[in-house]
């Protein structure tokens, strides 16, 4: 499997954008710009490791931005995009991964299914480069210098570009070497890096994406971006009891005569929430990401599917408003262990526990966890995303 990164470009000043910020540190919701990114970016599979390259100065806001991400340091930019994207490229030059991805930090609404068949066509086709971009539906006009139209132009083949752009690493950095050589006013012309890969004669590629993949250019664009609407959905859960001295639940290891056997360590809470947080952006469902016929997910934390679908809801926009949990069963109590599992919930999901709640209850006795065979869970989560 070839190795690739992500190098997102944060240097950028955004004169059109105004304000107090630079545009990728503005706030969408709760949280800058770029930490939007950096979520979309991270739940990617094929993406090995992400590196941001900032403007010198930018660090407060940056470390803001990416806290609890562990990222590399931040690379500094230069005095123009493409030297921006240079010295990011020469910082990974040591390193050398097969790929790297570049990025805009001001695209956070870019979908991991986009980049993984951008990716795709990168490794399976023998090209040197593959970028996401969408057809042009609206009539083209050239005007003059008065604004008076000129002529149409044919929008046949013609695409707008997004990113990420995808390319073989060693080209690449070549051919940024060529243009940087150029001076500044030539290598200004060269607006994106498909640009300076076509420049050297790379064979790159167009690869269709999706119009949620918008840049927020100008305030108008972010305010249109944080535009939410909430959303709410179910989940659903039942494991039931074998060998054991615990049981998992909400994140919390709860002393009991049996254990729960399942998917994973089986906890049924975080996987009905897990459900629940799915639900609400239409990714479907718990098995579908994590299939329990794999093996690689015996005896995991159940957490780092609930990080998951948090990631995804992240990726697109959106953020938690409330979660609701209720645990079924006749045993183990749950009142003693409540609060903890509030804690555990809130500290996974990164939200205040004022925003988190469980519950328990029985059923009189009745059915599968009347009769002390299992444990059933269900969850409903509310959330706020873009409205689309």
């Amino acid at each position: 499997m070839p190795t690739c990164t992500a190098l997102i470009v944060a240097a950028g000043r955004g004169s059109r954008f105004g304000g107090p910020l630079p545009k990728q540190y503005a706030l969408l919701g709760t949280q800058p710009v770029l930490r939007h990114t950096l979520a979309a970016l991270r739940v990617v599979p094929g993406i090995d490791q992400l590196r941001v390259v900032i403007a010198a100065g930018d660090e407060g806001h940056y470390q803001v931005a990416a806290e609890g991400y562990d990222l590399p340091p931040p690379i500094l930019g230069g005095p123009s995009r493409q030297l921006s994207v240079l010295n990011g490229l020469e910082a990974l030059a040591s390193e050398a991964p097969d790929l790297v991805a570049i990025h805009d930090a001001a695209r956070p609404f870019v979908r991991a299914a986009d980049i993984a068949a951008c990716l795709e066509a990168v490794t399976a086709h023998g090209v040197d480069g593959a970028v996401l971009g969408i057809p042009l539906a609206d009539t083209l006009k050239r005007v003059t210098s008065s604004n008076a139209i000129s002529e149409t132009v044919r929008r046949d083949n013609l695409w707008r570009a997004q990113t990420p752009q995808i390319f073989r690493f060693e080209p690449l950095l070549r051919a940024h070497r060529d243009a940087a050589a150029l001076g500044a006013t030539e290598a200004t012309a060269l607006t994106d890096d498909a640009a300076v890969a076509e420049r050297a004669g790379l064979k790159v590629v167009m690869v269709a994406g999706s119009g949620d993949n918008t840049k927020i250019t100008t305030a108008e664009d972010l305010q249109r971006a944080t535009t939410m609407e909430t959303r709410t959905a179910f989940g659903f859960d039942v494991h039931g009891f074998t060998s054991g001295a615990a049981v998992m639940l909400g994140g919390v290891s709860i002393p009991h005569i049996q254990a729960l056997g399942g998917h994973s360590d089986a906890d049924v809470g975080l996987h009905a929430l897990t459900d629940a947080i799915l639900g609400t952006i239409g990714a479907g469902d718990i098995g579908l990401h994590f299939p329990p016929s794999d093996p690689q997910w015996r005896g995991v934390s159940s957490d780092r599917f609930l990080k998951h679908a948090l990631g995804l809801l992240a990726e697109r926009g959106g953020r938690v408003i409330h979660l609701d949990l209720t645990l079924i069963c006749e045993a183990p109590r749950i009142g003693p262990h409540r609060e903890a599992m509030v804690d555990s919930i809130a500290r996974i999901a990164g939200i205040g526990r004022n925003r988190v709640s469980v519950k328990a209850t029985t059923t009189e006795g009745l059915g599968f966890t009347g009769r002390r065979e299992g444990i059933a869970a269900q969850a409903v989560a509310t959330v706020e995303v873009p409205r689309s």
